[in-house]
Protein backbone atom coordinates (compact mmCIF):
# COMPACT_ATOMS: atom_id res chain seq x y z
CA UNK A 1 0.00 0.00 0.00
CA UNK A 2 0.85 3.47 -0.48
CA UNK A 3 1.24 4.83 3.10
CA UNK A 4 1.31 9.15 3.88
CA UNK A 5 3.33 9.19 6.89
CA UNK A 6 4.14 12.34 8.87
CA UNK A 7 6.83 12.73 11.23
CA UNK A 8 8.85 10.81 8.96
CA UNK A 9 12.48 12.25 9.09
CA UNK A 10 12.09 12.36 13.03
CA UNK A 11 13.41 9.41 15.58
CA UNK A 12 10.53 6.65 15.16
CA UNK A 13 9.74 7.82 11.40
CA UNK A 14 13.20 7.07 10.59
CA UNK A 15 12.98 3.42 11.87
CA UNK A 16 9.45 2.81 10.48
CA UNK A 17 9.83 4.30 6.83
CA UNK A 18 12.55 1.43 6.14
CA UNK A 19 10.15 -1.08 8.04
CA UNK A 20 7.39 -0.05 5.54
CA UNK A 21 9.28 -0.12 2.47
CA UNK A 22 10.63 -3.31 3.04
CA UNK A 23 7.82 -4.74 3.89
CA UNK A 24 6.82 -4.23 0.47
CA UNK A 25 4.40 -0.79 0.89
CA UNK A 26 5.17 2.54 -0.55
CA UNK A 27 6.00 5.74 1.86
CA UNK A 28 4.82 9.58 1.39
CA UNK A 29 6.96 11.40 3.77
CA UNK A 30 6.29 14.61 5.16
CA UNK A 31 9.11 16.54 5.68
CA UNK A 32 9.88 20.79 6.04
CA UNK A 33 13.47 20.62 5.07
CA UNK A 34 15.26 19.90 1.77
CA UNK A 35 17.69 18.22 4.33
CA UNK A 36 14.52 15.80 4.77
CA UNK A 37 13.80 15.35 1.50
CA UNK A 38 17.18 13.86 0.69
CA UNK A 39 17.48 11.78 3.60
CA UNK A 40 13.45 10.63 2.57
CA UNK A 41 14.86 9.55 -0.98
CA UNK A 42 17.89 7.98 -0.31
CA UNK A 43 15.53 5.82 1.95
CA UNK A 44 13.07 5.01 -0.85
CA UNK A 45 10.23 7.09 0.33
CA UNK A 46 8.53 9.90 -1.95
CA UNK A 47 8.52 13.24 -0.75
CA UNK A 48 5.59 16.02 0.47
CA UNK A 49 6.91 18.91 1.50
CA UNK A 50 4.81 20.32 4.49
CA UNK A 51 4.44 20.54 8.20
CA UNK A 52 1.97 19.72 11.29
CA UNK A 53 0.89 23.50 10.69
CA UNK A 54 0.50 23.58 7.02
CA UNK A 55 -3.06 21.67 7.51
CA UNK A 56 -3.59 21.49 3.26
CA UNK A 57 -0.21 19.77 3.05
CA UNK A 58 -1.48 16.97 5.56
CA UNK A 59 -5.02 16.52 3.00
CA UNK A 60 -3.16 16.65 0.28
CA UNK A 61 -1.20 13.37 1.96
CA UNK A 62 -4.28 12.13 2.85
CA UNK A 63 -5.95 12.47 -0.29
CA UNK A 64 -3.23 10.88 -2.20
CA UNK A 65 -2.62 7.85 -0.45
CA UNK A 66 -4.32 4.34 0.96
CA UNK A 67 -3.65 5.42 4.54
CA UNK A 68 -2.05 7.61 7.20
CA UNK A 69 0.60 7.17 10.23
CA UNK A 70 0.81 10.20 12.07
CA UNK A 71 3.65 10.80 13.98
CA UNK A 72 4.75 14.10 14.00
CA UNK A 73 4.43 16.18 17.18
CA UNK A 74 6.56 19.25 18.43
CA UNK A 75 8.73 18.72 21.27
CA UNK A 76 9.22 22.01 22.19
CA UNK A 77 7.83 21.87 25.60
CA UNK A 78 7.86 25.03 26.23
CA UNK A 79 5.07 25.73 24.07
CA UNK A 80 2.99 22.60 25.13
CA UNK A 81 -0.49 23.60 25.29
CA UNK A 82 0.09 25.18 21.76
CA UNK A 83 1.32 22.15 20.20
CA UNK A 84 -1.31 20.05 21.79
CA UNK A 85 -3.54 22.04 19.96
CA UNK A 86 -2.24 21.73 17.00
CA UNK A 87 -1.89 18.59 16.71
CA UNK A 88 -5.56 18.05 17.57
CA UNK A 89 -6.30 20.45 14.30
CA UNK A 90 -3.91 17.97 12.29
CA UNK A 91 -5.57 14.67 13.12
CA UNK A 92 -8.76 16.53 12.39
CA UNK A 93 -7.40 17.60 8.94
CA UNK A 94 -6.61 13.96 8.00
CA UNK A 95 -9.55 12.55 9.32
CA UNK A 96 -11.54 14.67 7.44
CA UNK A 97 -9.98 13.31 4.33
CA UNK A 98 -10.60 9.66 5.62
CA UNK A 99 -14.18 9.91 6.22
CA UNK A 100 -15.78 7.87 4.36
CA UNK A 101 -13.65 5.26 3.24
CA UNK A 102 -11.69 2.16 4.28
CA UNK A 103 -8.17 3.56 4.78
CA UNK A 104 -6.22 3.31 7.65
CA UNK A 105 -5.53 5.79 10.00
CA UNK A 106 -3.09 4.98 12.67
CA UNK A 107 -2.29 8.24 15.22
CA UNK A 108 0.58 8.53 18.16
CA UNK A 109 -0.25 8.92 21.61
CA UNK A 110 1.23 8.10 24.56
CA UNK A 111 0.72 5.56 27.17
CA UNK A 112 1.01 8.39 29.47
CA UNK A 113 -2.26 9.13 28.39
CA UNK A 114 -3.62 5.86 29.99
CA UNK A 115 -4.34 6.30 34.09
CA UNK A 116 -2.89 4.16 36.23
CA UNK A 117 -5.35 2.55 38.98
CA UNK A 118 -3.95 1.69 42.26
CA UNK A 119 -0.12 1.80 41.15
CA UNK A 120 -1.07 -0.91 38.92
CA UNK A 121 0.39 -0.96 35.35
CA UNK A 122 -1.97 0.65 32.93
CA UNK A 123 -3.47 -1.03 30.03
CA UNK A 124 -4.73 -0.27 26.26
CA UNK A 125 -8.12 -0.69 28.11
CA UNK A 126 -7.50 1.62 31.28
CA UNK A 127 -9.41 5.07 31.70
CA UNK A 128 -7.77 8.27 30.30
CA UNK A 129 -5.97 10.53 32.12
CA UNK A 130 -7.03 13.61 33.15
CA UNK A 131 -4.05 15.98 33.65
CA UNK A 132 -1.85 15.80 29.80
CA UNK A 133 -2.53 18.68 27.56
CA UNK A 134 -2.42 15.61 25.13
CA UNK A 135 -5.13 13.96 26.20
CA UNK A 136 -7.55 15.54 23.70
CA UNK A 137 -5.79 14.11 20.78
CA UNK A 138 -7.53 10.60 21.66
CA UNK A 139 -10.71 12.21 22.04
CA UNK A 140 -10.47 13.45 18.64
CA UNK A 141 -9.60 10.14 17.09
CA UNK A 142 -12.83 8.70 18.87
CA UNK A 143 -14.72 11.10 17.45
CA UNK A 144 -13.29 9.82 14.10
CA UNK A 145 -13.68 6.01 14.45
CA UNK A 146 -17.51 6.89 15.37
CA UNK A 147 -18.00 8.70 11.87
CA UNK A 148 -16.58 5.44 10.69
CA UNK A 149 -12.78 6.06 10.10
CA UNK A 150 -10.99 3.21 10.73
CA UNK A 151 -8.67 5.20 13.54
CA UNK A 152 -6.12 3.14 15.80
CA UNK A 153 -3.50 4.50 18.20
CA UNK A 154 -0.17 3.98 19.17
CA UNK A 155 0.58 4.36 22.60
CA UNK A 156 4.32 5.59 22.75
CA UNK A 157 6.37 4.90 26.16
CA UNK A 158 9.89 5.79 26.49
CA UNK A 159 11.13 4.73 23.26
CA UNK A 160 15.25 4.17 22.80
CA UNK A 161 18.30 3.47 21.30
CA UNK A 162 21.71 4.60 21.98
CA UNK A 163 20.92 7.71 20.60
CA UNK A 164 17.96 9.10 22.43
CA UNK A 165 15.00 7.73 24.96
CA UNK A 166 11.89 9.55 24.83
CA UNK A 167 11.90 11.87 28.08
CA UNK A 168 15.15 10.70 28.90
CA UNK A 169 17.49 12.79 27.52
CA UNK A 170 15.81 15.98 28.90
CA UNK A 171 16.53 14.22 32.18
CA UNK A 172 20.02 14.05 31.20
CA UNK A 173 19.77 17.19 30.21
CA UNK A 174 19.27 18.32 33.80
CA UNK A 175 21.79 15.64 34.99
CA UNK A 176 24.63 17.87 32.96
CA UNK A 177 23.62 21.26 34.03
CA UNK A 178 23.82 20.37 37.61
CA UNK A 179 26.17 18.27 37.59
CA UNK A 180 24.46 15.45 39.68
CA UNK A 181 22.13 12.98 38.71
CA UNK A 182 19.35 12.78 40.92
CA UNK A 183 16.01 10.91 41.35
CA UNK A 184 13.16 12.41 43.82
CA UNK A 185 12.37 10.32 47.39
CA UNK A 186 12.87 6.57 46.70
CA UNK A 187 13.38 7.23 42.68
CA UNK A 188 11.05 4.09 42.57
CA UNK A 189 8.34 5.22 40.19
CA UNK A 190 9.19 3.52 36.67
CA UNK A 191 8.82 4.52 32.93
CA UNK A 192 7.81 2.04 30.85
CA UNK A 193 9.95 1.81 27.77
CA UNK A 194 10.52 0.06 24.20
CA UNK A 195 13.29 -0.58 21.33
CA UNK A 196 13.01 1.77 18.56
CA UNK A 197 13.41 -1.54 16.19
CA UNK A 198 10.15 -2.98 18.06
CA UNK A 199 8.25 -0.14 17.93
CA UNK A 200 8.75 0.84 14.34
CA UNK A 201 7.49 -3.04 13.73
CA UNK A 202 4.46 -2.17 16.01
CA UNK A 203 3.27 0.71 13.87
CA UNK A 204 3.86 -1.55 10.81
CA UNK A 205 1.48 -4.20 12.09
CA UNK A 206 -1.13 -2.02 14.00
CA UNK A 207 -1.21 -0.42 10.16
CA UNK A 208 -1.77 -3.65 8.36
CA UNK A 209 -4.23 -5.30 10.86
CA UNK A 210 -6.40 -1.93 10.34
CA UNK A 211 -8.41 -2.65 13.49
CA UNK A 212 -11.09 0.13 14.26
CA UNK A 213 -11.01 1.84 17.53
CA UNK A 214 -7.62 -0.43 18.70
CA UNK A 215 -5.58 0.63 21.02
CA UNK A 216 -1.79 -0.39 21.33
CA UNK A 217 1.33 0.06 23.76
CA UNK A 218 4.53 0.30 22.38
CA UNK A 219 5.63 -1.17 25.89
CA UNK A 220 8.50 -3.91 26.60
CA UNK A 221 9.35 -3.01 29.98
CA UNK A 222 6.23 -2.41 31.76
CA UNK A 223 8.73 -0.13 34.09
CA UNK A 224 11.87 1.16 34.25
CA UNK A 225 12.79 2.90 37.66
CA UNK A 226 13.89 6.38 38.08
CA UNK A 227 16.32 5.71 40.40
CA UNK A 228 18.18 3.40 37.84
CA UNK A 229 17.71 6.03 35.08
CA UNK A 230 19.73 8.08 37.15
CA UNK A 231 22.32 5.81 38.30
CA UNK A 232 22.95 5.11 34.65
CA UNK A 233 23.53 9.09 33.85
CA UNK A 234 25.91 8.98 36.61
CA UNK A 235 27.34 6.15 34.89
CA UNK A 236 27.87 7.47 32.41
CA UNK A 237 29.21 10.79 33.17
CA UNK A 238 30.91 10.03 36.21
CA UNK A 239 28.75 12.45 38.49
CA UNK A 240 27.19 11.69 41.90
CA UNK A 241 23.56 10.11 41.78
CA UNK A 242 21.30 11.79 44.43
CA UNK A 243 17.70 12.18 45.74
CA UNK A 244 16.40 15.11 46.13
CA UNK A 245 12.81 16.06 48.06
CA UNK A 246 9.51 16.15 46.73
CA UNK A 247 9.34 19.99 47.22
CA UNK A 248 12.76 20.58 45.58
CA UNK A 249 11.77 18.73 42.26
CA UNK A 250 10.83 21.57 40.78
CA UNK A 251 13.80 23.66 41.17
CA UNK A 252 15.76 21.23 40.04
CA UNK A 253 13.93 19.62 37.04
CA UNK A 254 11.45 22.55 35.76
CA UNK A 255 9.19 21.67 33.75
CA UNK A 256 10.36 18.42 33.67
CA UNK A 257 9.36 17.62 37.66
CA UNK A 258 5.94 16.53 36.99
CA UNK A 259 6.93 13.79 34.44
CA UNK A 260 10.05 13.05 37.08
CA UNK A 261 7.56 12.44 39.99
CA UNK A 262 5.35 10.45 37.86
CA UNK A 263 4.44 6.70 38.33
CA UNK A 264 3.20 5.79 34.86
CA UNK A 265 4.19 1.63 34.20
CA UNK A 266 2.18 0.07 31.44
CA UNK A 267 1.35 -3.07 29.94
CA UNK A 268 1.51 -4.27 26.49
CA UNK A 269 -0.42 -8.07 26.98
CA UNK A 270 -2.95 -7.02 24.67
CA UNK A 271 -1.07 -5.61 22.17
CA UNK A 272 0.99 -8.54 22.31
CA UNK A 273 -1.71 -10.81 21.96
CA UNK A 274 -3.48 -8.98 18.83
CA UNK A 275 -0.61 -7.74 16.99
CA UNK A 276 1.54 -11.39 17.55
CA UNK A 277 4.32 -8.54 18.71
CA UNK A 278 7.07 -9.59 20.57
CA UNK A 279 10.03 -7.03 21.85
CA UNK A 280 13.77 -8.45 20.98
CA UNK A 281 15.26 -4.99 21.32
CA UNK A 282 17.72 -4.43 24.34
CA UNK A 283 16.36 -2.51 27.15
CA UNK A 284 16.09 0.75 28.06
CA UNK A 285 19.49 0.74 31.06
CA UNK A 286 21.62 -1.53 28.38
CA UNK A 287 20.89 1.21 25.98
CA UNK A 288 21.88 3.87 28.32
CA UNK A 289 24.89 2.17 29.52
CA UNK A 290 25.86 2.22 25.70
CA UNK A 291 25.42 6.05 24.90
CA UNK A 292 28.41 7.90 24.08
CA UNK A 293 28.35 10.34 27.45
CA UNK A 294 31.01 12.32 25.53
CA UNK A 295 28.46 13.96 22.65
CA UNK A 296 26.52 16.67 24.82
Amino acid sequence: MRIFVTGATGFIGSALVPELIQAGHQVLGLTRSQAGAEKLQAAGAEVLHGNLEDLDSLRKGARETEGVIHLAFNHDFSQFEKNAADERNAIAALGEVLVGSDRPFVVTSGTAMAANVDGKPSTEASPVSTWNPRTGLETTVKEFTERGVKTSIVRLAQIHDTRKQGLVPYVLSVTRQKGVSAYIGDGNNRWPAAHISDTARLYRLAFEKAERGAIYHAVDEEGVTMKAIAEAHGRGLKVPVVSIKPEEAEAHFGWLARFANANMPSSSVLTQQKLNWKPTGPDLITDLDNMDYTQA
